[in-house]
């Protein structure tokens, strides 16, 4: 039997919008205190340093401004789970203007001058209003859920990098889990595994028979931030399942062949 096509996940503009700014809050906070030190510290993204992360922090919203800046566009193209599996493509030239923002600007600045200028076009912008960016054109409260899942994937690799805990908004946490969740089942669509990430999401994915009652004989179960590592390849299901943050039940449970989801 073909699996079930999937109902596309609703998400609430107002709480999407306090979602950003509460978690680009976070990141600004912790900015505030580093010196140059701890700025040139190394990340686990390649040859990035910290300063170089904080620079692609600031892009997620600068992104957001510099469109609501521009022309809207005749009409949106993408919807949220098209851009969760079109931004590989995009790395490169992601990387390079990251770093080249890096060298020329104060982090703290940057962040604090970004937030700003947020705080003034985004209220004035309608929901709906189409935004042109780099996969294509998207409404505006859809690529603002997008702008939650960059914040909240790279807070955690700032906090990596520092050694530090960071605060997530549990709001943009539940958006990222929700959204690489979708998206997995939309990579692998079928309804033989049951994938839980409570208290978040549980989404059905990966072909085979399908479960009609009483417990999956199929599940995978984690929490948020593994998941999340999980799906944005910060860690791998191997290193999951030997620390014992993963639990995977059942001969299809095997999920190591889809991941990550997010290049």
């Amino acid at each position: 039997m073909p699996p079930r096509t999937r109902k596309a996940r609703s998400y609430d503009p107002a709480r999407t919008r306090a979602a950003v700014s509460a978690q680009f809050g976070h990141v600004r906070d912790v900015v505030r205190g580093l010196g140059t030190e701890r700025l040139a510290a190394p990340t686990r993204l390649g040859d990035w340093t910290v300063r170089e992360l904080l620079a692609h922090i600031s892009m997620a919203l600068q992104s957001v401004n510099r469109a609501l800046e521009q022309p809207a566009p005749a009409a949106p193209e993408l919807a949220v789970a098209d851009w969760a599996l079109a931004t590989a493509a995009r790395a490169g030239e992601i990387g390079e203007d990251a770093r080249a923002l890096a060298a020329g600007a104060d982090p703290a600045e940057l962040l604090e001058r970004t937030a700003a200028r947020f705080a003034e076009l985004a209220p004035a912008a309608p929901d709906d209003r189409p935004v042109a960016v780099r996969v294509g054109a998207m409404r505006l409260d859809d690529y603002l859920v997008t702008r939650c899942v960059e914040l909240v994937v790279h807070t955690d690799d700032l906090s990596d990098a520092l050694g530090i805990e960071i605060p997530y908004d549990r709001q943009a946490l539940a958006i990222t889990t929700r959204l690489l969740a979708d998206a997995f089942a939309g990579k692998a669509p079928g309804n033989a595994v049951e994938l839980r990430v409570p208290p978040y999401a549980a989404v059905q994915c990966v072909a085979g028979p399908r479960h009609t009652r009483g417990t999956p004989p199929n599940v995978v179960e984690t929490a948020p931030l593994t998941w999340i590592r999980l799906a944005t390849g910060r860690t791998s299901w191997a290193d999951a399942m030997s620390s014992a943050e993963v639990s995977a039940s059942g001969e299809r449970a095997d999920l190591s062949g889809y991941l990550p989801v997010l290049g």
